[in-house]
């Protein structure tokens, strides 16, 4: 999960991007404070960490702004304790709001509980096999920065078949019966050429490689 921290505190920003980097998050400290909204839209994080007393505009004008393209959480970090303060933090949009001085595990313990709830359920539905790449279940489609990757039958089939059981190797012999049970007939030769033809489209579409060979034995996607 990616976090942006919007505080112009450099020691604070700092302590805190340290600390969240040890449990695993990605983070990414806010450098323009009149361009806030720019660097959230090149860095697509999926939460943000928002104080109100900022250059130029304050927290709650950058909310707005954020609502107006995206749903992402956003979790207030400031000094203001007056509840006209917090009113507002959640009229413009915010999910949660947290005073200074505060405890970093008070504060993971409050980032946990908004993606769990926030991106939970999606998990569920979604399969991620990269960077912004993901198999969404219900929609049966591949996607790549939300753009749907455009698969036939045929390797929709296959990369299925790869996902449910990822990490583990497929045979060939199993994609190919996996395939007959279509009424499609996929000889040896035809596979080789499916799984080609489908690891240069993802390669175009996303730059990454995706289904991986075990010498001898098969195919399979390392999912994330």
């Amino acid at each position: 999960m990616k976090i942006m921290i919007v505080e112009d505190d450099e020691t604070l920003a700092g302590e805190i991007s340290s600390f969240l980097v040890r449990w695993g998050y990605e983070t990414m400290i806010a450098a323009r404070f009149d361009g806030i909204l720019e660097e959230f839209w090149q860095w697509r994080p999926q939460l943000v960490l928002m104080d109100i007393n900022l250059p130029y505009y304050d927290g709650f004008y950058w909310c707005g702004k954020i609502r107006q393209i995206s749903d992402v959480p956003i979790l207030y970090i400031s000094s203001r304790s007056d509840d006209r303060d917090k009113i507002m933090a959640v009229a413009q949009g915010g999910d949660d709001y947290v005073e200074k001085p505060f405890g970093l595990e008070l504060l993971k313990a409050k980032i946990q509980a908004i993606l769990r709830r926030t991106y939970e359920y999606k998990v569920k539905e979604q399969t991620f096999l990269g960077n912004e790449l993901y198999f969404d279940w219900g929609q049966q489609a591949l996607y790549f920065k939300e753009k749907e990757i455009g698969l036939t039958k045929s390797e929709r089939r296959v990369l299925v078949k790869l996902i449910e059981n990822c990490p583990d190797v497929v045979t060939r012999e199993d994609l190919m019966m996996d395939l007959w049970e279509t009424d499609e007939y996929v000889s040896d030769g035809t596979l080789t050429t499916m799984i080609s033809r489908l690891r240069s489209k993802l390669k175009i579409a996303c730059g990454q490689e995706i289904i991986c060979t075990k010498k001898g034995l098969g195919y399979y996607v390392p999912c994330i």
